[in-house]
């Protein structure tokens, strides 16, 4: 194996321990403030907004909180909708 395969193999263990440690504290405080249901959702919106922000894949250690942010703005459209047509009743 040599150097840039190794960095690579290790910059994607790295990347993918920041990604679920982001992910696993994101859902964790969803839970805690809003229920299982709403961090079930905002899950599949992190994963979905993983993707979008992904391509392509870069070899250098990156920030997932844009991933976090944006996953937590769709949480904040989809409450606020919902209030709306709670209200609205």
């Amino acid at each position: 194996m040599d150097d840039r395969e190794t960095y690579s193999d290790v910059t994607y263990q790295e990347q993918t321990h920041l990604a679920e440690r982001e992910l696993s504290s994101f859902i964790a405080a969803v839970t805690k403030v809003y229920g299982k249901e709403q961090a079930r959702i905002s899950a599949e919106d992190w994963l979905d907004e993983s993707n979008l922000m992904d391509s392509p894949p870069r070899p250098e250690l990156r920030s997932w909180r844009p991933v976090t942010i944006a996953a937590a703005a769709r949480l904040a459209s989809r409450l606020t909708a919902a209030r709306h047509r709670h209200v609205s009743n």
